[in-house]
């Protein structure tokens, strides 16, 4: 009798397994910053070097820091989602370039539209470590508070937006005056 019970209950198990790994979002990685204050910088502005642009530039209100990159393909597949939404949502949308080529980058603005408020500048990759980044395009939703609210890892589409974003601005901005957030 053991001989047959034991296959039978490692199939269940494994079937256990197997069902409750389909019902998992692949995309999504839990992000270790959510709920706690965003990391400090402070870095280069990418279009004045002269400026300087970070965390600081965050606070009071719901922001968006989005890490892309030229050699990116996802970068280039959700840029035109993030033109429009910084032309309807009213959410600053701050970029964090990341292991990029400057020039490479900002022909890439001129050239596809700059939905940035500012984009800071990291050439090494030392910001982006402080923030968890370990591919991009990485979206994160700042809190007026300059908490992270939600970290997005991919493309960023209106799905995911309407979906993940939009009711988290709603909830972080309770009842004060808050952007549209709708982004359509």
């Amino acid at each position: 009798m053991w001989r047959f019970a034991i296959p039978v209950v490692l199939f269940a198990v494994l079937a256990v397994f197997l069902f409750r790994g389909l019902s998992l979002n692949p995309g999504y990685i839990p992000s270790p910053l959510v709920g706690r204050p965003a990391p400090e910088f402070s870095l280069p502005d990418l279009q004045d070097p002269t400026k300087q642009v970070g965390s600081r530039d965050f606070a009071g209100r719901v922001a968006i820091l989005n890490v892309w990159a030229t050699w990116c393909p996802p970068c280039r597949q959700e840029h035109p989602f993030l033109v429009e939404l910084s032309r309807t949502s009213g959410v600053p949308i701050f970029g964090l370039n990341w292991n990029d080529d400057r020039d490479a980058a900002l022909e890439w603005l001129e050239t596809l539209g700059n939905p940035y408020v500012a984009t800071a500048y990291d050439p090494q990759g030392d910001v982006a470590v402080d923030w968890g980044v370990y591919g991009a395009p990485e979206t994160f939703l700042i809190g007026p508070d300059g908490t992270v609210l939600h970290k997005h890892t991919s493309a960023l589409t209106p799905e995911i937006w309407r979906r993940d974003f939009v009711p988290k601005i709603a909830e972080a901005c309770g009842g004060s005056p808050c952007p549209s957030a709708g982004g359509e």
